[in-house]
This record gives C-alpha cells, sequence and structure tokens, in this order.
C-alpha cells in the first residue's frame, strides 16, 4: 500500500513536467517554408484584398443591369373650405374630404453611355491582377523572412557544434597541462592561460545559446508554432548554387518582379481612365417603362371604373455638348498621369537591375571566401598539428598551443559562416530577381 502510494506520488510530480516539456520539431527549409506561407496573417490579408477586388468586379457587373423601382402611397387630405368661386360663374363644391391610393413600378435601362461602363470593368478587372501581384510579392517576402530566419539558426547551430568541439578540446589540453605542471614541465601561469581559454569559449557558447533561443522564438512566432517549439535544422548541408551570368538573372527579373508587372497593369488602367473621360463628350441613350396605378375612390379595393392604370414608354436621349470643350484639360491631365507612370517604371527598372548586381557580386563574393577559408581551416589544421607535437616536446610554449588551437577553431566557424551567408546570399539574389523558389 505504501508503495502504491509513492508511486502515485511520482506520477504527480512528474505529470506536470512531461505536460511541460519543450516541444522538438525537425524542419527541413522547404518545411518551414511551407508552414510560414500557410501561417502568414500577411498573406491571409492579401487574401482578403484580392476577394475584395473580385467583388468590386461583381459590383461593376451590376451596373450594367436594368433599374426597378416599386412605390405605393395613400394619400388623405382634409377640405375645410370646400366651396371654390371663380368670377361670376357657378361656384365648384368640394368634398369635405378625400383619400387616394397612387401606385408606380418603374423599369429603366442604360443602353449607351459613352462606354464607360465597359471601361469601368476593365479597370475593377485590372486592379485584381494588381491585387494578386501584391499576393505573390508579399508571398515572396515571407518566403525570404523564413529563409533568413532559419539560415540565421543554421548559422548558430553550427557555430554551436564548433564551439562544443573547441571546448572539448580545450578541456583536454587543460587536463594535459596540469600533468604537465604536476611533472614541472610547466609552469603555474601555463595553467591558468588554458582556464582563461577555457572560461572564454564557455562565454561564447553562452552568447551562442542566448541568440539561438531569440532566433528559435522568432521563427516559431514566423511559422505559426506555439512559441516553446524547438526547432531542429534538417537539412543542415545543401550544396550550394554555381554562378550564373549576371544576364541571367536580369532576365528573370524582367520576366518575374511583381512591380514591373503592376506597373504595366497600372499603365492599362490609366488608359480606360483616359477613355472613360473622354466617354463623358459622348452622348448617352436609356429606355424606360413606367406604370401608374391611380384610385382617387378612398377605398383600398376600389369600385369598377373608379381607377385608372396607365402605362408609359419612353427613350431619353441627352448629350452635354459643353463637355466637348470643358473635357480637354481633363483628358490631359490623365495622359500627365499616364506618362508618370512609365517614368516610374522606367526608374524601377534602374533600381532593379543595380538591386541585382549588387546582390549578384555579394554571392560571388560569398563563394570567392568559401574557397579562402577552406585554404585558411587546411592550414590551420596544420599549424595546430604542429604546435600540439611541439608543445608536447616542451617546445613551444601554452601561448603558442592555445594561440594555434583559437586559429582552428575560428577558422572552422568562419568556414561554416561563410556557407551559410553563401545561401543566404544566393536566396537574396534570387529575390531580387522577383521569384526565390525555382
Amino acid at each position: 500500500m505504501i508503495q502504491f502510494k509513492m508511486k502515485s506520488f511520482l506520477v504527480a510530480i512528474l505529470f506536470p513536467v512531461l505536460g511541460y516539456a519543450q516541444q522538438v520539431k525537425n524542419l527541413s527549409l522547404q518545411e518551414a517554408i511551407d508552414l510560414g506561407i500557410t501561417n502568414s496573417k500577411n498573406l491571409k490579408l492579401s487574401q482578403q484584398k484580392i476577394d475584395e477586388a473580385v467583388a468590386k468586379i461583381a459590383v461593376t457587373k451590376d451596373n450594367v443591369l436594368p433599374e426597378a423601382s416599386v412605390g405605393f402611397m395613400y394619400n388623405h387630405a382634409e377640405i375645410p373650405t370646400n366651396t371654390l368661386k371663380i368670377g361670376s360663374g357657378n361656384p365648384i363644391h368640394l368634398p369635405n374630404r378625400a383619400d387616394a391610393f397612387v401606385g408606380t413600378a418603374s423599369v429603366q435601362e442604360l443602353v449607351y453611355g459613352g462606354g464607360k461602363l465597359k471601361y469601368a470593368q476593365e479597370s475593377t478587372k485590372l486592379l485584381k491582377e494588381i491585387a494578386q501581384l501584391d499576393a505573390s510579392k508579399n508571398k515572396e517576402e515571407v518566403t525570404y523572412a523564413v529563409i533568413n530566419a532559419y539560415v540565421s539558426l543554421y548559422k548558430l547551430n553550427q557555430s554551436k557544434s564548433v564551439v562544443e568541439q573547441n571546448l572539448a578540446a580545450v578541456a583536454s589540453q587543460l587536463k594535459q597541462a596540469q600533468r604537465f605542471f604536476e611533472q614541472g614541465l610547466v609552469t603555474k601561469n601555463d595553467v591558468l592561460r588554458f582556464q582563461l581559454q577555457q572560461a572564454n569559449v564557455s562565454l561564447t557558447d553562452l552568447e551562442i545559446d542566448n541568440n539561438r533561443k531569440i532566433i528559435n522564438y522568432n521563427l516559431d512566432v514566423l511559422l505559426g508554432l506555439p512559441e516553446d517549439t524547438q526547432i531542429k535544422i534538417a537539412d543542415a548541408d545543401v550544396p550550394l548554387n554555381a554562378v550564373e551570368p549576371l544576364s541571367t538573372y536580369l532576365s528573370l527579373a524582367a520576366g518575374n518582379r511583381q512591380e514591373l508587372q503592376q506597373a504595366d497593369l497600372h499603365q492599362k488602367v490609366a488608359d480606360f481612365n483616359i477613355r472613360t473621360i473622354k466617354a463623358n463628350t459622348r452622348p448617352t441613350l436609356g429606355v424606360g417603362a413606367n406604370l401608374y396605378y391611380i384610385n382617387p375612390s378612398g377605398s383600398f379595393i376600389p369600385p369598377s371604373q373608379q381607377f385608372i392604370v396607365p402605362v408609359t414608354l419612353g427613350a431619353n436621349l441627352s448629350w452635354n455638348i459643353g463637355s466637348l470643350w470643358s473635357n480637354k484639360n481633363k483628358v490631359a491631365e490623365a495622359k500627365i498621369q499616364q506618362q508618370e507612370i512609365a517614368t516610374q517604371k522606367d526608374i524601377l527598372n534602374d533600381q532593379i537591375k543595380t538591386e541585382i548586381n549588387k546582390n549578384y557580386q555579394n554571392y560571388k563574393l560569398t563563394m570567392q571566401k568559401i574557397n579562402v577559408l577552406q585554404t585558411a581551416v587546411e592550414q590551420a589544421v596544420e599549424n595546430d598539428r604542429l604546435l600540439e607535437s611541439k608543445y608536447k616536446n616542451n617546445i613551444a610554449s601554452a601561448t603558442d598551443r592555445i594561440d594555434a588551437e583559437t586559429l582552428l577553431y575560428q577558422a572552422k566557424i568562419n568556414l561554416e559562416l561563410a556557407k551559410a551567408d553563401a545561401r543566404l546570399a544566393y536566396y537574396t539574389l534570387l529575390k531580387s530577381t522577383g521569384k526565390i523558389s525555382n
């Protein structure tokens, strides 16, 4: 019985710990991108803007439908002075009160409005395409933000791995130095140097852990994961892409950059705006039918032949001829606005070219750094091996040994960071072409 209670007590203690255990999630880069796109609030807002544009298209289509209205009115009149005499004629006697029911039904259809309804429909369709391009651009932004955070986490993990190796090596060197000190081969100062190196590396390890927690939390929020989820990088070693000619990326940008496509659409919208303004100088034609129900009998359901139901058919042709000379300046203003859009596109195109060239050169530089750092690591390995041998044979000092080891691990960290920077630089280059994922 006591044993059973003890087990229950242990379960009660451990259950909360298990319930609040940190979640661990293995994620490849593509899986992280997919999660970020699925859970992005910015992309949800972009979709709502597209839905709004679609709704506006439906509204403009409704404008071509005929207008119809119905109405019914009841009138009651009190006539205190009900005798009217005009001149020397017989007086006219009116009733003391009168009631009347009047109903109307009307249908009106615009046959020709100068083409303004057609231009409105085309303009709203273009605005929908602009909204879709905005959504596409936001998707690229979200994708890049995920990649940036993912690569940053990868860099910290790689640094952490190298620092852990460094700590293990320093611990081994410290143990050896203490043994040499006991044998009288080195001084106490040599042991202190290794202890100081161990403390410095431990501080670096703490900073990496702190930065990793910050990046991990930010990535959790970005991906829509629980904020205590620990993300494990699944594809740590991805081959780097070869550098293609600059013209390749410029061509990609010409076809993919959403801003350039939007500028073209804004040009078309401006063109329809000019046509709409010109349409104000044209006549309009409308047709309609009206039905009236007039019941002066005072009864809601009148006796036979005490109400009338006239029906009218008509057509209305109107033309504001004053617009022929008052509309010219409006057209000129709209044309200037269209020219401004064209100039803005040219400026944007130049900015995109310089952006791509900058990112292209940066990517080439990161690739060159990797080659240099790989050589530096090889040299640092050989230098560390030589200094280790000299230190064991009491030829080199502890300072020389520590310096060689520090250079080796710094070179390894620099190489891993350079590889991560090269990956990010490549995605930055792709982003500047308007499409990160090929």
